[in-house]
């Protein structure tokens, strides 16, 4: 982007936990989503978009930063970034855009640790994860202020018998994606087209489970057009003992070992429901964003942290590499890309940091594993091949088609998304697959190893054998910690 041009304000737009196949503009027949669509029809759609790190917190950690989750170290819910990350050369996007110019503000779900704390964000209004009911945010406020509070799945109507798809007893108007749908429009009415210009990410904390709407919401949808759920196999049984497991004894509070078609029909038609209102919500601050005159210049980004199995396999949720918890949505619109379409090249969800920096006309270090999404006329420095996935469940590689799995329980997959979507066939023994699982397990290593350099840059110092003035040769000298550059990479004794 030429340094003299206007910088544009950029909306971030992130449900959680929303997978793409589910969305009208992503071939979901039974999708309520026109603006969402629209969006879509307007801008340029990615089709092969991968969250590499299928879990709230390290997808997020990895969005942030720009490095996967090997590198961040933020592999599990359970984790966060190192309060000195910044210092390490790991700075989030939103302190990259506050020391441009930019005003930058946050609506709804971040999952940061702790919850309250800025990242860069100068206005921060929380929502924070629909199971953390017992934060008390900016949401629990508002509530408190009207007279109600966070309800609590396992309390909530058809809770246990349907498997988190349960009914929530606020009104419409209170439920959390409308309030940070309505905080969001408040901020672009107060704030948009005032000088500076804005980053705004907003982070729907649905529809995440519990899959909870309203009754109301439910009641005209028809079960028979929600799609018939993938069937279990050898491989996918192997995560569902574990999943029985934690689901009973974690927060969700919930017993599997019985899952039938109806009940991921009812799953199924209450995260549609949920996926609907904040479709609306969107429609609602795209609007804003026409009142104020500043769709001209702003770039509208829509994804997903990651997706939801929703029944496919016997299972919930997400936390391991199968197509349903790794497929996003990826919709941008901004001012001058030319002719919107569809784009299959392979992209992630990591590749926002990159893309967020050059439509902001900032340059970064170029390092980590962000990479400047492709046809939107932005700077590219380098064509991406593959994509590693880490959890602190294993690993994956995929080069968009084939996708090599690693898992810490013993279990390897390899699968071909174009021959069999439904993933029902695990290719790795297959002597014609042998040469398609050695290159990706060949990438893998190579991506692990340049992950895990550059997420210990704030360790090194310039190697000084070769260097008879280098002061580290005499005593008490202390070497620079932390570094937020590498250092020079010289042959070195082996």
């Amino acid at each position: 982007m030429a340094a003299d041009r206007e910088k544009p304000n950029i909306l971030l737009i992130m449900p959680d936990q929303l997978r793409a196949d589910f969305l009208g503009c992503y071939g979901a027949a039974f999708a309520r989503t026109p603006n969402l669509d629209r969006l879509a029809a307007s801008g340029r759609q990615y089709k092969n978009a991968i969250s590499p790190h299928p879990l709230c917190v390290p997808a997020r950690a990895a969005l942030l930063t720009g490095h996967n989750a090997v590198s961040t170290g933020v592999l599990s819910n359970g984790s966060w970034l190192r309060p000195d990350h910044a210092a390490c050369g790991m700075p989030t996007i939103a302190e990259i855009l506050a020391d441009n110019g930019y005003l930058t503000a946050a609506f709804g779900k971040m999952h940061f640790m702790p919850w309250d704390i800025a990242e860069g964000f100068r206005i921060r209004r929380i929502a924070e994860d629909k199971r953390h009911v017992y934060i008390e945010d900016d949401y629990h406020d508002y509530l408190a202020s009207v007279g109600f509070a966070k309800s609590r799945g396992p309390d909530e109507e058809g809770y246990a018998e349907n498997l988190m798809a349960s009914f929530d007893a606020l009104p419409p108007e209170l439920q959390v994606d409308s309030w940070v749908a309505d905080e969001t429009v408040r901020f672009i009415r107060r704030h948009g087209g005032r000088g500076e210009p804005f980053f705004a990410m907003v982070g729907f904390p649905g529809p995440h489970d519990p899959y909870n709407p309203p009754k109301a919401w439910t009641e005209d949808w028809d079960p028979s057009s929600m799609p018939e759920s993938h069937p279990p196999t050898e491989a996918t049984e192997t995560f569902r003992q574990g999943q029985i497991r934690q689901n009973r004894l974690g927060s969700a509070s919930i017993n599997m070992e019985y899952f039938p078609e109806d009940v991921k029909r009812r799953v199924r038609i209450h995260y549609s429901a949920l996926t609907s209102n904040i479709d609306a919500g969107i429609g609602r601050v795209l609007a804003a964003l026409d009142d104020r005159g500043l769709n001209r210049n702003t770039v509208v980004i829509a994804t997903s942290d990651h997706g939801d199995l929703l029944g496919d396999f016997g299972l919930l949720g997400k936390n391991n590499f199968l197509e349903p918890s790794i497929r996003i949505p990826l919709i941008v619109r901004a001012p001058g890309i030319g002719p919107a379409g569809c784009s299959g090249a392979l992209v992630t969800l990591t590749d926002l940091f990159a893309t967020i920096a050059e439509f902001a006309g900032i340059e970064t270090s170029g390092r980590g594993d962000s990479i400047a999404l492709p046809e939107l006329g932005l700077v590219q420095r380098r064509a991406r091949e593959v994509v590693l996935g880490a959890l602190g469940s294993g690993f994956m590689m995929t080069d968009g088609r084939y996708k090599l799995a690693r898992y810490a329980n013993g279990l390897a997959t390899l699968s071909d998304r174009v021959a069999d979507p439904a993933e029902q066939s695990n290719l790795l023994d297959r002597p014609d697959a042998a040469d398609v699982a050695l290159r990706l397990d060949a990438a893998m290593t190579r991506e692990l190893l340049d992950a895990l350099f550059e997420g210990n840059v704030e360790k090194g110092y310039d190697y000084a054998t070769m260097d008879p003035a280098h002061p580290s040769h005499q005593r008490g000298w202390s070497r620079p910690y932390p570094i937020s550059e590498p250092p020079r990479r010289e042959v070195q004794p082996i």
